[in-house]
Parts: C-alpha cells; sequence; structure tokens
C-alpha cells in the first residue's frame, strides 16, 4: 500500500500537495528559498513528493502524474537548485580516471563518525528510536535509487553493480531484503514500519540524504555520481552499523532487531571492494568523463549525511527531538 500525502510546510510543498489532489492546474515555474537549500524543509519536502511519484506513490494520487509535464517541470526546476547548492558546498577539482578507487578509499573515514559514537555508547532508547525513524526514509527503500543506473551501464560495470543489489533485495528472498530487515528492527523497537509512515516528521536535513540518490538515480547524466555516491556509502558502512548494533545491545536488544545492522558489517565489508574497483573503478576507466562526477557522488554524500548528523546531535545535545513537528496545514491557492 502507498503511503498518503503528508502535511505541507511551506509554499512549494503546499503547491505540490494542492496539484497531486487535483485542487490547482499548475505548479510554480521556479524554486526559490531564502534559506540553505539542503536543509529547507519545505524544498525537500516537496522535492521528495515529485521523486515518490517515481517510487511507490500515493495512495489518494492519481499515478498518471508521475509523468505529468508540470510536475516533472517543477521537479527539474527543485532538483537544479538543490543540485547547484551541492556543486557549490563541495566545490571541483579534475580527477585522473586511474585515481578514482584510491580517492573513493581515501575519503572513506576508518572511525567512528560523531554520530555512530554517539549510538554505540550514550543514545537513549529515544534517541535511538529517532534515528531508526529518520534512516526509514532510505532504508524502507534500500537499493531502489541506485538500481535505477543498471540500464544506463555496461560490461563489468554494470554486472557489478547487479552482485551488489542482488544481494541488496536478499538474493530473491522476500525476508532477507534489507528494506525488510530494517522494518524488522523498526518492529523490534515497537515503531510502526509501514512505508512512509514517518514522513510527516521527518525533517528536511534527513529528506536531503534520500532525495540526493533519487537526483543522481534519475538523471542519466549524473550516473557516475549515482556509481560514486554507492561506492562511498559502501566503503563507510561496516564500521557504523557495527557500532549501532552495539548501541542496541547496550539498550537489551537482540535477535531480528539486530539483524539489519549484524547483516550489513558482513555484506558491505564484500561490496565495497566490489563498488570501488569493479564498479567506480572500471567505470572511470571506460567512461573517463565521468571521473569527476563519480567523485563528485562520493563527496555530495558526505556533505549531506554531515548536516544529517549535525541536526540529530545538536537536537539531542539541547534535550530536543530531532523529529519535524507536524503544522497546520499550508494552504495553497488554486
Amino acid at each position: 500500500m502507498a503511503p498518503f500525502l503528508p502535511v505541507a510546510r511551506g509554499e512549494l510543498s503546499a503547491a505540490v500537495t494542492a496539484f497531486l489532489r487535483g485542487r490547482r492546474r499548475s505548479l510554480p515555474s521556479r524554486a526559490v528559498v531564502a534559506d540553505d537549500p539542503i536543509v529547507h524543509d519545505d524544498l525537500q519536502l516537496a522535492l521528495y513528493l515529485c521523486y515518490e511519484l517515481h517510487y511507490r506513490g500515493f495512495e489518494d494520487v492519481d499515478d498518471r502524474l508521475e509523468w505529468d509535464p508540470r510536475s516533472i517541470a517543477f521537479r527539474t526546476a527543485a532538483e537544479g537548485l538543490f543540485e547547484e547548492a551541492i556543486r557549490a558546498s563541495v566545490g571541483r577539482s579534475p580527477v585522473a580516471r586511474g585515481s578514482v578507487p584510491e580517492l573513493l578509499r581515501g575519503s572513506a573515514s576508518g572511525s567512528l563518525s560523531p554520530l555512530a559514537r554517539y549510538l554505540a555508547r550514550d543514545a537513549s532508547l529515544a534517541e535511538f528510536s529517532e534515528f531508526v525513524i529518520h534512516r526509514s526514509a532510505y532504508h524502507l527503500k534500500e537499493a531502489d535509487p541506485h538500481t535505477w543506473v543498471i540500464p544506463r551501464l555496461s560490461g563489468r560495470a554494470k554486472a557489478a553493480l547487479v552482485e551488489i543489489q542482488a544481494d541488496e533485495y536478499g538474493g530473491g528472498v522476500t525476508e532477507r531484503m534489507h528494506a525488510s530487515l530494517f522494518a524488522d528492527t523498526m518492529r523490534a523497537l515497537e515503531l510502526d514500519s509501514t512505508y512512509g509512515h514517518y514522513l510527516d516528521v521527518i525533517p528536511g536535513s534527513t529528506l536531503a540524504t534520500v532525495n540526493l540518490m533519487s537526483l543522481f538515480g534519475l538523471n542519466r547524466r549524473l550516473r557516475g555520481a549515482a556509481v560514486g555516491h554507492l561506492a562511498a556509502f559502501e566503503l563507510g558502512s561496516s564500521i557504523p552499523n557495527r557500532a549501532y548494533g552495539r548501541g542496541l545491545r547496550r539498550l537489551g536488544y537482540e535477535g531480528s532487531a539486530l539483524t539489519f545492522y549484524d547483516e550489513h558489517v558482513e555484506a558491505d565489508a564484500i561490496h565495497d571492494m566490489i563498488a570501488t574497483y569493479d564498479l567506480a573503478g572500471v567505470l572511470a576507466r571506460e567512461e573517463p568523463t565521468l571521473a569527476d562526477d563519480i567523485v563528485f557522488g562520493a563527496r555530495a554524500l558526505d556533505l549531506v549525511e554531515s548536516r544529517f548528523a549535525a541536526h540529530l546531535l545538536e537536537s539531542w545535545r539541547t534535550g530536543s527531538t530531532s523529529l519535524q513537528p507536524v503544522t497546520r496545514e499550508v494552504v495553497a491557492s488554486a
């Protein structure tokens, strides 16, 4: 079952929700925000809604709107603003195609991030549950954004991506799909594992981590960035997932609560080599013009993840919730 549309958070998301409900005939031709687009709640929700039409859609939205020229035009404007902000933040420097694997491995931290360290050692059950709610925006999709890249590759790079994705989808076993394992974790923590259930409380800084993958996956011109994003994700996964497992064990959990994190400790230790050399390295050699974008994808991941982590840690430091308050529906004019 698809989720229902969430509460709007500003003029942009209100316009999108009104359009998707059939209450207005057009969408803004431009996406303009006064604050940082990367963490802007209204922009990120509006963009997420447009992207979600390509995933499971919404229970109260006509599926034909997925390719409606008006929704595509607005999505293009919104994601353009998002991409410009990402590129301005990470910068750009020429990358030699043969150096891509080493650059990716060099950017991967071999130590615990502050967020992973906090969750392993100090987080309360309420804080850990909030973290799981945030991550549900991605982990209940799990491999889907990167799967769009498969038909855009060929040869060994394509085969390497399929090999990684097959594991993400549990080798064809529903119960072993990583999204299914994450749903098990949510249920063990007495959270609702329904797809999209927590969309109303997930802030823009978290939605940006998912929107970045959708941006890369849905645009063929950014296939190199999608590959770099995936490689960096796999390279940086085993150590924090081991820490998350330690945190849940410290809180007294076992069994199905831990399987998702334990699985990623083992699987991603293998995936990181495939993603770095057989996927990213091979793609850079076969399509040298994509080398810059592969490294850009990895740096963009680091940027949005750092913003995501900073929001959680700062909220908890001040004794606040890291989740978005549900506010009154913003009414858009027809």
